[in-house]
């Protein structure tokens, strides 16, 4: 189950404020999909939100900069890996970025096409989301 095409794109959250989704498409069809909630936390430990702090658009606060990552410099990494290696691909995008608060890339784009990978990988496997997580946490653990 290889990557073959990662889409991601600005949408509003339940609150209105501009977030990042993202769908993985897999070599058999699968398609898996995630939004991301827009952080609301601001501790001097957290992550970095990619945002385009253009304020002739929603405050600053839109996301075509963490898009732009997204189809840029995380798909061209992830083009053509296994989409169940959950945490191989998640330390490839991480090793990428090349900072711990993930500012480059931007969190908010790390995690969404981390979640969309996990959807169509269980998609794939025909198993429910929360049991290829399990799955994939335990073989972590395990080793």
């Amino acid at each position: 189950m290889k990557i073959t095409d990662i889409k991601a794109y600005e949408v509003l959250d339940s609150r209105g404020n501009p977030t990042i989704g993202a769908q993985v498409i897999l070599s058999d069809g699968s398609l898996g999909m995630a939004l991301v909630p827009s952080g609301a936390s601001t501790g001097k430990y957290e992550a970095v939100e990619k945002r385009d702090n253009n304020n002739d658009r929603y405050l600053g606060q839109g996301v075509t900069n963490a898009v732009n990552k997204v189809h840029n410099d995380i798909f061209p990494i992830l083009r053509n890996k296994d989409a169940s290696d959950l945490f191989g691909n998640d330390l490839l995008m991480l090793e990428a970025d090349g900072t711990d608060s993930k500012e480059n890339f931007g969190a908010n784009s790390i995690l969404a096409v981390s979640m969309a990978c996990a959807k169509a990988a269980s998609i794939s496997l025909k198993i429910s989301l929360h049991d290829y997580i399990a799955k994939k946490t335990s073989e972590f653990y395990d080793r």
